[in-house]
């Protein structure tokens, strides 16, 4: 989701500390569903060299996960998972993963299109009525594609000013997707259908409500029948069905732009229940989905060849990767060649992944700290390159 100075500010207005609870190391005992041969590696060193100078350099923890097919996997931690009990983070831990989500929603509205369920070319209010429709711009016209896509023109209400006050006003306030895309209800829409590409969380959102309306049961239920479960993903959820689960590592945000980070581990409560952000997941978990998806063992050859298929904004992105939208998933043109890729944010935390379609090389990073002086550290785009670069 994108970050506002204005949110930063807001934050600091209303803000007080919570102090850290009293955890012992167990808490953040995890494990992998694999025999881990990171050790084995020819680039572990290299690898965790790299990690332990993004944490050096004020991150407080990050997890990394890279895959190669002739190198197999290979998973790294450094940093703090809990700074209040002085906990090393580890690369089984698990962590919010924020907007990756989408990519997840996206593919199972592709298997429901498979299913004989919905045509994603389908106006979405052909499945949904009320409110959310009639009162927010373009949603009674747009097709479910054009959600996915962004290219709908919807209103995203992570950026109006009196949600970020009123969220900030209740900070642990656990909300419903009714109460947040009230935010959006007649704001004007960015563009008509089809006319352009800008990220809006209230497309996901609605696709989120979509997905249970079809479904007949809770957005969790149907992520672990149609993905979770299917791959084995023993370390994610969705976060509806627990929104702070024990051994999730805490977040933090370096509000005063001094590396001195507050705990941030509960302030996320807007997004726990809907399908723009509610994802809790680890790297490894992150690279076998990413890396099924794109070859063909979630969704079939079609869906995929849809989901992949791209649309340029009409601005230029600046200081960022030259960006393309697709279905729930971007591409990206780096120094090492295109990267289908998705970012995720919450209060505390950040999370990349990126899969190379030239040689199939995979990378996951997590990060459970952002804001301030950290930000450019964990979401820039100099903080992906030097990443990639020191894998690709």
């Amino acid at each position: 989701m994108k970050k506002l100075i204005v949110f930063l500010i807001i934050i600091l207005i209303f803000l007080s500390c919570k102090k850290g609870k009293e955890l012992p190391t167990t808490f953040y005992n995890c494990n992998l569903n694999y025999v881990d041969s990171s050790f084995k590696n020819s680039n572990n060193l290299k690898y965790q060299n790299l990690l332990n100078s993004i944490t050096a350099d004020g991150v407080v923890g990050i997890t990394l996960s890279v895959y190669k097919p002739n190198a197999g996997m290979w998973l790294g931690a450094s940093g703090k998972a809990d700074l209040h009990n002085d906990i090393a983070m580890k690369a089984c831990n698990i962590t919010r993963v924020g907007s990756t989500v989408k990519t997840f929603v996206a593919t199972i509205i592709l298997k429901l299109q498979e299913e004989g369920k919905l045509n994603i070319d389908d106006k979405i209010s052909k499945y949904l009525q009320g409110n959310n429709i009639s009162k927010i711009k373009n949603a009674h016209i747009a097709t479910i594609r054009q959600l996915m896509q962004h290219s709908s023109g919807i209103n995203n209400y992570i950026q109006d000013l009196k949600f970020q006050t009123a969220s900030l006003n209740n900070w642990i306030k656990e909300w419903n997707a009714d109460e947040l895309l009230k935010y959006s209800y007649n704001k004007a829409p960015y563009f008509s259908p089809d006319e352009d590409v800008r990220y809006s969380n209230t497309c996901y959102i609605l696709l989120g409500l979509l997905i249970e309306k079809i479904e007949g049961k809770q957005l969790y239920k149907v992520f672990e029948e149609k993905i979770i479960t299917p791959l084995g993903l023993a370390n994610t959820q969705f976060a509806g069905k627990n929104p702070v689960p024990d051994g999730i590592v805490r977040g933090y945000i370096d509000m005063y732009s001094n590396f001195n980070v507050i705990e941030s581990t509960y302030f996320s409560g807007w997004d726990y229940y809907t399908a723009d952000g509610s994802l809790i997941s680890n790297v490894y978990d992150m690279n076998v989905f990413i890396r099924a998806l794109i070859q063909g063992k979630i969704i079939n050859a079609s869906s995929l060849n849809k989901m992949l298929s791209w649309k340029t904004p009409n601005e230029v992105a600046v200081d960022f990767f030259s960006i393309s939208y697709g279905l729930g998933i971007f591409k990206i043109e780096t120094s090492k060649g295109i990267a289908y890729m998705h970012s995720g944010d919450a209060v505390g935390y950040h999370a990349d992944m990126f899969y190379f379609p030239n040689d199939s090389t995979t990378i996951v990073s997590t990060f459970n700290s952002n804001y301030g002086k950290i930000e450019p550290l964990v979401s820039s785009k100099n903080s992906m390159e030097k990443i990639i670069n020191s894998i690709k």
